[in-house]
């Protein structure tokens, strides 16, 4: 609706018909908006430059809320595009979550190929709880996709319990590039330990140990990080080569702390002999929250772009003549149950990459952030964002984030005093606990009623009021 140009502006080519940003100004303002995001880390208190201009906090904050507008973008390509209701939302962010951790840990995956990998995977788990939309849609598909809530993380806490470690929190590797050439090449020997000075916030040291010309039984590694601990062999930061009988002969270490390292041997026996090196290169980390950010907002961004576009095709148009009346489409020859599979498999797609940077950004996994709540607080965001709008997820999440984080914060103190008065007959304990439900809730209640279209129709409303000025009546 608001894709028009402001009055006295004309189109005289195909191209600017065609174009999303209808001014240059538009462009200008769309640019400016993106930049200034870009730089949000940089003046922050953490950031490279040490300004102290914008809070961590902030940088934290968008960052999830990038990460979330990924997945409700996703959910609204299902529901606000296509018509088909979903529950289990959170669920598929569990597969991509778990399903690159687990190619990281095991498989030793880069996070470069784990992200796409795992979204691909999300999205056949997609497409096979989507199967059901051939016979049932409404209230019965709702609960075909609660199965797929309820389900996925059973099978993701038992049956997988090894991988995914089950009730117990599974950490994760940080993204890195690298490691680049080597800056240090030291010898070691099982009666000399070498220490050294190590880490760093972006560019962080790789520790590789290496055996060559080894007579007998390998010796045993030790590796000691700057808090005095031995680090374990199963430490996500280390990845361990060994031999057929299981003996460790080299492995790999990100000494992502900043302080002093040791690494020392040893012997197997008095008849072994060997030849050990200890080679440290230099890597670009993404451990940091101000370095993860520019992973996920600009990838967050390219994805909203992508949903932007999708309703611009054949496939978002079928998508949406499915939503306004499957019937009527199916005559027009367009072949429903296709079309609402691929709606399942890009929402699944979403809800995937958002998982693998949930996973990355946190650096641990928990089960407990993909539970129903979760799926339910997802649709609730794309409500009073707006279903069906392109900005309806960012807006929603900006919103429901903002509510939680900072708005229901500022009011609990008030809240906490009066809702007792409100009502006596119920425990404060149990009241000052329900605040952020209720505050939620109320929330949505009031965008049911008053803007059941969501916050980005009426920003719709507003910009298209503003282009055609002196004339919006």
């Amino acid at each position: 609706m608001a894709n028009i140009n402001p009055a006295g502006v004309f189109d005289t080519t195909y191209e600017e018909d065609m174009s999303i940003d209808r001014t240059r100004r538009d462009k200008l303002l769309k640019n400016a908006a993106f930049l200034l995001l870009l730089l949000v880390p940089l003046v922050s208190a953490s950031g490279p430059l040490e300004l102290g201009w914008v809070s961590d906090q902030y940088v934290s904050l968008i960052s999830r809320i990038a990460v979330f507008v990924i997945a409700v973008q996703g959910l609204n390509v299902l529901v606000g595009y296509t018509g088909q209701i979903s529950l289990g939302h959170a669920a598929f962010m569990a597969v991509g979550a778990y399903g690159s951790a687990i190619m990281a840990r095991e498989l030793g995956f880069s996070f470069w190929v784990a992200l796409p990998a795992s979204a691909l995977l999300t999205g056949l788990v997609g497409l096979l709880f989507g199967l059901p939309s051939l016979r049932v849609k409404g209230f019965y598909l709702a609960m075909a996709t609660l199965a797929a809530q309820f389900i996925i993380p059973w099978v993701l806490r038992y049956p997988l319990e090894d991988l995914t470690g089950g009730t117990r929190p599974l950490n994760v590797p940080a993204p890195m590039i690298g490691p680049f050439a080597a800056y240090a090449d030291d010898s070691l020997s099982d009666d000399t330990p070498l220490s050294f000075t190590a880490g760093d916030p972006y560019f962080v040291d790789v520790i590789s140990v290496r055996f060559a010309a080894v007579a007998g039984a390998y010796p045993a590694i030790e590796l000691t990080n700057p808090s005095g601990d031995l680090v374990p062999y199963g430490d996500v930061n280390m990845s361990v080569e060994r031999n057929s009988d299981g003996v460790v002969t080299g492995l790999s270490y990100i000494a992502s702390k900043a302080g002093e390292y040791r690494v020392a041997l040893i012997s197997g026996g008095d008849s072994a002999s060997f030849t050990a090196s200890v080679r440290r290169s230099k890597a670009l980390s993404f451990a940091s929250d101000t370095a993860m950010y520019y992973i996920i907002v600009p990838l967050s961004v390219l994805l909203m772009f992508l949903a932007r576009n999708i309703i611009r095709t054949r496939t978002g148009r079928a998508f949406i003549s499915v939503r306004d009346n499957d019937l009527a489409a199916e005559l027009l020859g367009i072949n429903v149950f296709t079309y609402k599979l691929r709606a399942f498999f890009l929402s699944a797609v979403y809800a995937g990459i958002a998982g693998c940077l949930l996973a990355y950004e946190r650096n641990s996994l928990s089960l407990n952030a993909f539970e129903l709540d979760t799926s339910i607080e997802m649709l609730a965001m794309l409500i009073i964002g707006g279903a069906g709008f392109p900005l309806g997820a960012l807006f929603g999440v900006t919103f429901i984030r903002v509510l939680q984080e900072a708005f229901i914060p500022f009011l609990r103190p008030w809240l906490s005093d009066w809702l007792p008065q409100l009502f006596p007959f119920v425990d404060a304990v149990n009241i000052t606990s329900a605040i952020n439900p209720i505050v939620f809730g109320g929330a949505l209640i009031i965008f049911l009623v008053l803007e059941p279209r969501g916050i980005a129709h009426r920003w719709e409303v507003f910009k298209v009021a503003w282009k055609i000025r002196p004339y919006s009546y």
